[in-house]
């Protein structure tokens, strides 16, 4: 079995009263390739930002190496080899 490297599990995110992502759960393991595919608006840069510090969460939880990052800024998750590189 693989080691899991990221698991977010009941992710949700809010911009004050408008809920952007309602409750994703993903779990990468070692040596998988995974994408976030939708449509403008779908939440997916929401998902992204929320995974690497840069947005609080509204629910859930979010594991990188098996340990709880939740409340961590990006400056804490970059030192761990944890980043989002945005396009453009």
């Amino acid at each position: 079995m693989t080691k899991t490297l990221l698991k977010i599990s009941g992710l949700k995110v809010a911009y004050g009263g408008i809920q952007a992502v309602k409750g994703v759960d993903l779990e990468v393991r070692e040596g998988e390739l995974v994408t976030l595919i939708g449509s403008n608006g779908a939440g997916k840069t929401t998902t992204m930002k929320a995974i690497t510090g840069s947005l609080p969460l509204a629910g859930g939880d979010i594991e990188y190496l098996g340990k709880s990052i939740k409340g961590q800024g990006p400056w804490d998750l970059v030192t761990q080899g944890l980043a989002m590189v945005p396009e453009g």
